[in-house]
């Protein structure tokens, strides 16, 4: 990405999550202040960039598997970030073509990008909610506009529910959108359960930085996003045991949680 943001509305003196993000997955939508402060995180605790990689093959099989083995068409990825390899679109469309997917994020940067860059097969659709996950009632009545809100959805949150720095708020926010979804939809959620202080130390200078705080979760925590869903085998487990592709080798040990319910 140019260096030179004049007249984007998009400031590059502040590092930004979903930039950083973006380089640990090595794509090229960052710029020098991202790499800095990704660069510092890593420093701290090099074990985040196998935990993007690990993040973001955990989505590529969840929805490959309720694509492929579930029948799902529709897809609500909340939280999206910058458009990199394997997008939910682009796994679902791969697996049925006529698949539908609706983006969830309110980020001017990440809009622009998502707009530009999620592209839709010609059988399916592919659209962007510009909507704060916080808002459930907003998100259900933008969905709507291009789901079947009477059909199963994939409801997904990759990494993101830690930007929710209170998990009771967190909770509220995924129990508010899997109440607006019938029965038969999934949620699918991958999120840091680590609290070794290396990770906290990382976090600490992470926030100081300017970006968007980022707290992690227990697995107890975790585990209750899940609350009266039934969970997909075999449930809460570290994101790269749920469903390994087995021609992919196992990835580092990473303090990683990963998981898919069933709403009855």
């Amino acid at each position: 990405m140019t260096e030179d943001a004049t007249g984007t509305g998009v400031d590059i003196t502040v590092p930004h999550s979903a930039r950083i993000w973006n380089y640990w997955l090595g794509g090229k939508d960052h710029y020098a202040v991202d790499r800095a402060a990704g660069d510092q995180f890593s420093a701290i605790y090099p074990g985040i960039v196998d935990i993007a990689v690990a993040d973001r093959a955990f989505l590529g099989r969840a929805v490959r598997y309720l694509a492929g083995e579930k029948g799902v068409r529709q897809f609500l990825d909340v939280g999206t970030g910058l458009p990199t390899a394997d997008n939910t679109h682009e796994v679902a469309q791969r697996v049925a073509p006529e698949s539908r997917i609706v983006y969830v994020d309110n980020d001017p940067l990440v809009l622009t990008h998502a707009r530009a860059l999620l592209t839709s097969s010609a059988q399916g659709s592919t659209h962007y909610a510009d909507t704060d996950m916080s808002d459930t009632d907003a998100v259900l009545r933008e969905a709507g506009r291009w789901l079947d809100l009477t059909q199963p959805v994939l409801l997904t949150f990759m990494g993101v529910l830690g930007h929710v720095t209170d998990h009771a708020e967190a909770r509220r926010i995924v129990d508010g959108l899997m109440s607006g979804l019938p029965s038969g939809s999934y949620l699918a959620i991958n999120d840091s359960i680590d609290t070794s202080p290396e990770l906290e130390e990382a976090l600490r200078v992470y926030e100081a930085s300017g970006a968007v705080p980022y707290r992690t979760r227990t697995l107890e925590q975790f585990t209750s996003y899940f609350d009266g869903l039934e969970l997909v085998e075999p449930g809460v487990v570290n994101v790269n045991d749920w469903h390994p592709d087995p021609n992919v080798p196992r990835g580092p040990e990473i303090p990683q949680a990963g998981a898919v319910g069933r709403k009855p």
